[in-house]
């Protein structure tokens, strides 16, 4: 196997030459960079990963924590976030946390054990103060999703409660004044904000807020399906739904459908998130758009500007949802 001495003798330069190159941490003449690319080439050099490391002291990999990896709406994160990386020479090493306090906590330690320049964060179960923490502790690392106050300059979030707003406010400017409610869990900071926004709306239009007229879900579809059929059959007058997301109210369709109401004749469905599959739906499924590729490439570009001193445009830390009309929503 190659050494970079061997490398370092063929392209007639000096190791720190070569080590310049390879770590892309110092400016390099042009033709000398390609002098000493030719020459591993040629000789077949490959890298050792480790050994840069630690003699850079960066690993150029990024941990990212989300709470699963199944589902449309953490795949286009993952997605968008790896190829912001990708095309600046970095890696990801992806850990899931469940929601869950302990299995957060484990995702976030190993991660830094694998000596990750920075990470990025969609965790929900972790307390304020955990984070508040890992910053003192000089960890890097940007938040997406949530607003911890000491930490507002590495947080990403989504203005939930507007986006809870705009989507109950068009189902009532529609003439829909029985509406129910299908929440994500409550405990949850974009869950209880989307149900206050939807409270916002209510009470604008004059509509008293009815805890019988709400389920509480957990993101999931067959939570959309449940409450669905928890809500239509003790509340037949409904005539239309909001869901938090676009996975429950796709089980909502499917509910409706089965207790025999006609979508969108006898029933109007709400989603919230745009992922792919709502174009898909039948009727085509009216959403808030949630921009969360766009949060993920921004939440790079954080990291690539703040650890690795990288140019790039304005940052961006508070995105705004807005309304995707289609056709699960019609006028009473």
């Amino acid at each position: 196997m190659a050494t970079i001495y061997e490398v370092s003798k063929l392209a007639g330069v000096s190791l720190a030459t070569v080590s310049r190159v390879l770590n892309k941490n110092t400016p390099v003449k042009e033709e000398t960079r390609l002098k000493v690319l030719a020459a591993m080439e040629q000789l077949g050099y490959q890298p050792n990963s480790v050994a840069q490391s630690l003699a850079s002291n960066r690993s150029n990999s990024i941990g990212i924590v989300v709470p699963e990896l199944n589902g449309p709406f953490f795949g286009t994160l993952l997605s968008d976030i790896e190829n912001q990386f990708r095309q600046a020479g970095k890696h990801v090493i992806i850990a899931a946390g469940h929601s869950d306090e302990k299995l957060e906590q484990e995702s976030i330690s190993f991660l830094q054990s694998r000596n990750c320049d920075a990470l990025i964060l969609h965790v929900e179960a972790v307390s304020d103060d955990y984070l508040v923490e890992l910053m003192q502790k000089k960890v890097r690392f940007v938040l997406i999703n949530r607003f911890v106050a000491p930490l507002y300059d590495r947080c990403i979030t989504l203005n939930n409660q507007h986006g809870g707003y705009l989507a109950t406010r068009h189902i009532l400017e529609h003439g829909h004044t029985h509406i129910g409610y299908i929440s994500g869990p409550m405990w949850k900071h974009d869950a209880d904000q989307r149900y206050k926004g939807h409270v916002r709306a209510l009470t604008e239009f004059g509509i008293e807020p009815s805890e019988q007229l709400v389920y509480e879900g957990d993101y999931h579809e067959s939570s959309g399906a449940a409450g669905a059929q928890v809500l239509l059959q003790s509340n037949p007058s409904i005539t239309a739904l909001v869901c938090a997301n676009d996975e429950m109210a796709a089980g909502a369709m499917t509910a409706a459908r089965e207790a025999g109401r006609t979508l969108p004749d006898d029933l109007s469905i709400m989603g919230f998130d745009n992922v792919n599959f709502s174009h898909y739906t039948f009727p085509k499924l009216t959403t808030i758009d949630y921009p969360v590729g766009g949060m993920g490439e921004m939440a790079a570009q954080l990291i690539l500007k703040c650890v690795y001193q990288q140019s790039v445009d304005t940052i961006q830390t508070v995105f705004e949802p807005r309304l995707v009309e289609r056709d699960s929503i019609k006028n009473v």
